[in-house]
């Protein structure tokens, strides 16, 4: 895979796990006004671009604040709860957390005291892979990464943020981190060896 391919998908799963850890604030908002793109390209991933510039175009960091809340977090629990846990079993802080504590550790990553949510958080997910990828892991260890604790989940999770209530930018936010989870699926090739993905619960539905 090419250096720049690399750095542009480090820079996504960067973005998205800025986007999916909190509203964006102004400075952010304003970059992603002025996203470069390309109307000549008709694809998912280009799409996506497309409406999360036309979003935040039309959004304010304080309407984002208040559409953020309900969404993710709510009075006991948000719309959408999005970790690895509750997609794969129904509950928080079950036996996939684990196993993830138990691979980060393996890559020597441990949680920053400023983030206090679980790490099977969709952002602390998407975070770790930019990490690996800007250090230089190899593709077979991005794609183990990758099949065993996005893969399983995260398309379902954007499903669901699309078709949430409060969800508004976020929508364009979740077509966007579709389109780009699909589209590592096809980068990041699985192994036949590979343990196959878990059966979905969706609590969801």
């Amino acid at each position: 895979m090419h250096q720049e391919d690399q750095a542009l998908r480090a820079d996504i799963y960067a973005l998205l796990a800025a986007l999916l850890r909190d509203a964006p604030n102004a400075e952010l908002l304003e970059l992603l006004r002025t996203l470069e793109t390309d109307p000549q390209q008709q694809n998912d991933l280009q799409l996506g671009w497309q409406m999360l510039q036309m979003a935040a175009q039309r959004a304010t960091p304080e309407q984002l604040a208040d559409e953020y809340l309900p969404l993710f977090i709510g009075i006991g629990q948000g719309e959408v709860t999005p970790f690895a846990s509750w997609y794969l079993t129904g509950s928080i802080m079950e036996a996939p957390l684990i196993e993830l504590r138990r691979d980060l550790k393996l890559l020597g990553f441990e949680r920053t005291e400023e983030h206090k949510e679980p790490e099977d958080h969709i952002a602390a997910l998407c975070e770790v892979m930019s990490l690996l990828i800007q250090q230089g892991a190899s593709e077979e260890r991005q794609a183990t990464f990758f099949h065993r604790h996005l893969a399983p989940w995260a398309e379902a999770l954007c499903k669901d943020i699309q078709q949430a209530s409060s969800a508004v930018f976020y929508q364009a936010v979740a077509t966007l981190a579709l389109a780009f989870f699909q589209h590592e699926k096809i980068t990041l090739k699985q192994k036949p060896e590979e343990p196959q993905a878990v059966k979905l619960f969706s609590p969801a539905h």
